[in-house]
């Protein structure tokens, strides 16, 4: 398969699966402009794509069963987590090639604190949502989780 670009495939919006995958993360977070687009989905875990917007964040959630890996690829951020949801005692400032790793059971958000859009990757083990998902805005991922 014609990779160009030093492996960043073209198309970033096909979740590949199961399929095996090379892929530069790095250039597909870069180029990706949804406000999530799944990259890969297997049975035990899922990568992601996100751009959160100026001033915008992935919303305080907290996941009971999935671990979270995030690499932050572009842009600047301010991540916040705790054990409750009114308590997040972990906040510190993150920016290009930054990892957040959050355990299952963890209250977290994520807020772009820079002046473009924040680019990252995450990964869920298990997968968080299903095969094929690319919500366009947060608004869009917000309805679409109301029936997951």
């Amino acid at each position: 398969m014609n990779r160009g670009n030093h492996g960043c495939r073209t198309s970033g919006t096909k979740d590949w699966g199961e399929e095996p995958l090379i892929a530069n993360m790095d250039c597909l977070a870069r180029q990706n402009s949804n406000y999530r687009t799944a990259l890969w989905t297997g049975k035990h875990l899922q990568v992601t794509l996100m751009s959160i917007p100026v001033c915008g964040d992935i919303g305080l959630e907290m996941h009971p069963d999935v671990d979270q890996f995030i690499c932050i690829e572009d842009g600047c951020a301010l991540v916040m987590m705790g054990k409750s949801k009114t308590f997040l005692n972990r906040r510190q400032r993150a920016d290009r090639h930054c990892a957040v790793i959050i355990p299952a059971g963890t209250w977290h958000n994520i807020v772009n604190t820079g002046k473009t859009p924040l680019k990252l990757f995450s990964v869920y083990a298990p997968p968080q949502h299903p095969f094929g998902t690319v919500h366009i805005t947060k608004e869009a991922a917000e309805n679409a989780e109301k029936y997951e």
